[in-house]
This record gives structure tokens, C-alpha cells and sequence, in this order.
């Protein structure tokens, strides 16, 4: 039975690596793998979602990955126990995996019968094979020498490692083909028109290690539902808006440059955020008014919803009015001076001040579609989330750590507090059962950013529990109530235990 699953996987193993090795010169459409995998998360229940959001934060990508490698050797270990010499059910199994596979690849954005070849001849390799060493094994078996089930194990091991060799090979090749981080490196960055005001001083709270007032690119969260990173080519990238709107227009990047380049410093939240979370992070964000683009097709009075779609197939509802107000959101062409990372929107994504990320911040957007709240949803609200989605005003503590231990004496305690479009006026803090305390805010950079602040205290020698809370610009104050994520952001004031000694 051993010898039977190693079939399987041996057959799995090529089954792959040829689909992976012949899909390299096609689009990604053409990825089976990618294909399953994006097809897994779109039909997974949104609460099941947000569990792998908590759980694994940024590298939920990486456990779903990994989570389908485990299931393809589980169900190709099943296939190759199952089959024999007369009843191919193994092969069956392939077959339908096969064609599961086929199904999602068509589900995709761009995905036709051409990019179904790599799959099915990756199919058919895998039967073949798993049929020539379930006869080879029986016929070993058959002859009885001694050293038979060690050779049939020995040819198992070379169908697999060749797989294996020919999957790797097809990533790397499909990399080296598609690849946009070359043409992304050669870009120049055109000078805004409206550069974005200095960061002022005193900004960053001295005396505290907290996070930079302005997040480097490599550093910045990203959470998205693309599994593969879309490579999207300057030359290829279109931008259609069309819908509820006098003319339909259609932008390329060079039809761009009769707008004003503007900049503006942004802090993007993610609703997965939790209380105290990180998934939080600040940028200079270069690109265009969307109010401008907008502007030029002529919206109808009527509309009330941007559906903006990503060229994955992500879509989110923005309201109208986000995108045609003066809190300037934009078409945004470059972060912190560079061009958009790749995995962060190349060549373009929009920019919302404030309004979590999955009902504005769409990656790699190639569709605005101005249409109504009441005609059409968007991918997150399908699944359960408000379609309307205001940042709420929240407070995190970054030092001390929960669990962390402090000296004795003046310490330096701090953390960043929000409420993007409207700004935080004042940030509070408690100590055990005492009263709030106001903590010391850096300079404000503009309502549309995050504020870190700093609190001094005399530590006592023992175990202390920390609260904080934020007012915002209106004069809300922080709520202590307990909200979970979903549907529209956590809620509640973020405590943290630690001992003096």
C-alpha cells in the first residue's frame, strides 16, 4: 500500500511540474496552481477568511500555499492507493482534479481554452505515469525478485524529483518571462506639481522606540486576496471608467500626464485589524486626483458607488463622494519616491484617506465603474462586510509590549492613535486604576495620518496593566466597547500587562 500512495505522488509530482514547466510562457491565467489556489479563497466563507487574517496576518498567502501542497500529496497519496492494474480509479482521481483545475483556471480574469493546455497535458502525464508504475509494480510483484519493491520505489523517486525539478523550473521561468521588477527599476518618477509638506519636527516622540512616523516600503503591511503577485506592464496597463457616467473613457499612463501630479502623505488601515493590531501603516503616495479623472466622464447624479477592479479580479465599493471630495484621494503611481512596489499596486492603485482598505485601497485597478450601492457588491461585502467602511478613531500601545518587563524608575512608555479625515486631537492614558493621564502627542502632520504619542511615568516595583484611548478631531472619544473586525473594524481600548522590577 506504502508503494501505491508513492505512486500517487510520484504522479502528482509530474502532473504538476509539467503544468507548471508549459504554463511558464503562457499569462499567469494559465497557472493551475495559482488558479486553485485563488479559486480556494474565493469560495472560502468570509468568517473562515478573517481566521487565517488573525491567525497568520501577513503570511497568510504562504499558509494557503502550503496548506494546497499538503492536500495535492493527501488526495494524490489516496489516488495511487486506489489504484490497480485493472480498475484505474487513481487515474480517475487525476482525471477530475484535472478538470477542477480546467474550471478555475476559466473562473480567472483572461483565462481562455489556450491556457487550459499546460493543465490538461499536465493531466494527461500525470495518468500515464501513475499507470506505468502501478503495471511496472504488479509486474515486479508478479516475478517476486528479491529486490523488486526496492526498484519500484527507486523509478517512483525519479518520476517525483523530476516533477518536483520541473515545477521549480517553471516558476523561475515563468519569473525571468513576466516579470515587471526590471521595467519597474527603470522608471523615473515624475516631480509632483503639489509636493507633499514636510514632515515637522518633532513628529517622532524622543526617548521611545516606536515605529517610524513614515513606514520604508518593505516594512508596510500588505493584505490582498492575490496569491501569485500580478505582474501588470506600463504599456499594457489601461484604466477604463465607465458605468453611470456621460462618456466612457479609457486612461493609459502617458494620458495621465495632462492631469496634475499631486502628493500626499496617507495612513492606510486594514478592517482585519484588531485591537492593538499592526496592519496599520503610513506612506507619501504620489498619483493623481481621482476626483480629476472622474471628472472628464461626467458622473451621473444618481451614482453613489465606484465599483474599482483589480486586473486579479478583486473588486471594492467606494462611495462616490470619497473619490470626488477635497480629502484629494488618488491614482496613486509611486510611494515614498519610488514607484509602487510591485506587490503594492504596480503600476497603479488607488489611495482613500479615510476609509479601510477593502471598500477603497484596490491594488493593480484597471475598472472604475460608477454604479449604486443597491445594484452591486463588491468582493468583501458579498462575504459579509458593511459596504460602507469609515476608519474608526483607535489607539495602540507599542511599548510597553504585553509581558515585558521595565526598570524600576522614569520610563518612557508610547504608541501611534487614528482617525483618518479627521485627525487626533488628544490621546489618554491609564495605569492600573488610576485616572487618565493625557500622554504627549508629536506634531501633527494632517487629519489623514496617524499621530504617535509618549507618556512618562515613575514605574513601582510589581505587575501593571496599561490602557489607552484617543479623541479624534470631533471630539469622539475612543470607545471601550468590544468589537470584533468583522463586519466593519474592531473596536475597544488596547491594555497591556507588564511588571516593574
Amino acid at each position: 500500500m506504502a508503494s501505491r500512495a508513492l505512486n500517487g505522488l510520484a504522479a502528482a509530482g509530474v502532473a504538476v511540474g509539467v503544468t507548471e514547466l508549459l504554463a511558464a510562457p503562457f499569462d499567469q491565467s494559465a497557472d493551475a496552481l495559482n488558479a486553485v489556489g485563488s479559486a480556494v479563497i474565493n469560495l472560502t466563507p468570509g468568517r473562515v477568511k478573517e481566521w487565517a487574517i488573525q491567525t497568520f496576518a501577513t503570511a497568510d498567502k504562504l499558509f494557503l500555499s502550503v496548506a494546497i501542497i499538503i492536500v495535492i500529496a493527501v488526495l494524490a497519496a489516496v489516488a495511487g492507493s486506489l489504484e490497480t492494474r485493472r480498475r484505474p480509479i487513481g487515474s480517475a482521481l487525476i482525471a477530475a482534479a484535472g478538470v477542477a483545475a480546467c474550471a478555475a483556471i476559466l473562473s480567472r480574469p483572461g483565462g481562455g481554452a489556450l491556457e487550459l493546455i499546460p493543465t490538461v497535458v499536465g493531466a494527461g502525464c500525470g495518468i500515464l505515469v501513475l499507470r506505468i508504475l502501478t503495471v511496472k509494480e504488479a509486474k515486479l510483484q508478479g516475478d517476486s525478485p528479491p529486490d523488486a519493491s526496492r526498484r519500484s520505489s527507486f523509478v517512483a523517486f525519479a518520476f517525483l524529483g523530476a516533477g518536483v525539478v520541473a515545477a521549480v523550473l517553471g516558476g523561475v521561468l515563468s519569473r525571468w518571462l513576466h516579470s515587471v521588477a526590471s521595467e519597474r527599476n527603470a522608471v523615473v518618477v515624475p516631480r509632483p506639481a503639489t509636493p507633499a509638506p514636510p514632515v515637522p519636527p518633532g513628529a517622532q516622540p524622543k526617548g521611545v522606540a516606536l515605529p517610524s512616523f513614515v513606514t520604508d516600503n518593505k516594512s508596510f503591511y500588505r493584505i490582498d486576496t492575490a496569491l501569485l503577485v500580478p505582474q501588470v506592464s506600463r504599456n499594457d496597463w489601461r484604466l477604463k471608467v465607465h458605468g453611470m457616467v456621460d462618456r466612457e473613457i479609457s486612461y493609459s499612463l502617458d494620458d495621465l500626464k495632462e492631469f496634475e501630479l499631486v502628493e500626499k502623505m496617507v495612513t492606510l488601515t486594514c478592517v482585519s485589524n484588531p485591537v492593538g493590531g499592526d496592519l496599520i501603516s503610513n506612506a507619501v503616495w504620489r498619483g493623481y486626483r481621482t476626483r480629476d479623472l472622474l471628472s472628464r466622464a461626467g458622473i451621473h447624479h444618481d451614482a453613489d458607488m465606484v465599483l474599482s477592479t483589480s486586473t486579479d479580479g478583486f473588486t471594492a465599493g467606494t462611495p462616490v463622494e470619497a473619490l470626488t471630495d477635497g480629502r484629494d484621494s488618488l491614482l496613486a503611481i509611486a510611494m515614498n519616491g519610488e514607484p509602487l512596489p510591485i506587490e503594492h499596486g504596480y503600476p497603479a492603485r488607488l489611495v482613500v484617506p479615510g476609509l479601510y482598505g477593502y471598500v477603497s485601497a484596490t491594488k493593480w485597478v484597471t475598472d472604475l465603474e460608477l454604479t449604486r450601492f443597491d445594484r452591486a457588491e463588491a468582493y468583501w461585502t458579498r462575504l459579509g462586510w458593511s459596504a460602507r467602511a469609515p476608519i474608526k478613531t483607535e489607539s495602540r500601545i507599542d511599548v510597553p509590549r504585553s509581558g515585558q518587563r521595565v526598570p524600576v524608575g522614569p520610563v518612557t512608555f508610547g504608541g501611534v492613535a487614528w482617525a483618518q479625515n479627521r485627525g487626533v486631537r488628544a490621546v489618554e492614558v491609564r495605569i492600573d486604576d488610576g485616572p487618565w493621564r493625557p500622554a504627549d502627542l508629536g506634531a501633527n502632520y494632517s487629519n489623514d495620518t496617524w499621530r504617535l504619542w509618549s507618556y512618562s511615568w515613575a514605574a513601582t516595583a510589581g505587575s501593571h496593566t496599561m490602557s489607552v484611548r484617543a479623541t479624534d478631531n470631533t471630539g469622539a472619544v475612543q470607545t471601550a466597547d468590544q468589537a470584533p473586525v468583522m463586519p466593519d473594524g474592531a473596536t475597544g481600548w488596547h491594555t497591556v500587562t507588564f511588571t516593574a522590577a
